[in-house]
């Protein structure tokens, strides 16, 4: 591996670390969350932690190849803008659905966080398919995420 690598490396699986690390200690699993019903088909919750740590882990990764593959410095900075955005996006959903214990405001947030994955996945895809395809997964899972996420809000609803 060359010096030219190392920075991305270490910056891409930097800043996933650090957003699943705020983003754990925003989940607040309490007796709040555990009053929820939850529908029927909903994972079970250790299946999370699995979920989001290869999520995270693919993001990083496809955070690097994006790196690597982009044709121009603005297009470097474009793209980490809209990872950096995504990023906030994803802590926010955390905050307004655990801390808050609004999941009706976090389904609505949940909308802009689904689209950021779009715009990523469309963005890095113009200059690195292999980035694009690691991203595919995150998209997934969100969209369970949101269906879940609605779903939660039919069982338990209003809030606020």
């Amino acid at each position: 591996m060359n010096r030219a690598a190392i920075l991305p490396i270490i910056t891409a699986g930097t800043l996933a670390l650090i957003t699943a690390t705020v983003g754990g200690t925003i989940t607040v699993l309490d007796d709040w969350y555990y009053s929820l019903q939850q529908p029927a088909w909903a994972p079970p919750g250790y299946m999370f932690g699995v979920i989001w740590t290869a999520i995270f882990a693919m993001i990083a990764l496809a955070g690097f190849l994006a790196w690597q593959k982009a044709p121009t410095k603005r297009h470097s900075e474009i793209m980490l803008g809209l990872f950096a955005l995504n990023g906030f996006l994803n802590l926010m959903w955390s905050f307004l659905f655990f801390r808050m214990q609004r999941p009706d405001w976090a389904f609505y947030e949940l909308i802009a966080l689904w689209l950021s994955i779009l715009f990523l996945i469309v963005f890095c895809g113009r200059f690195s398919k292999g980035a694009a395809a690691l991203l595919v997964p995150y998209i997934v899972w969100v969209t369970i995420a949101g269906a879940l996420n609605y779903e939660v809000l039919q069982l338990n609803g209003p809030f606020g």
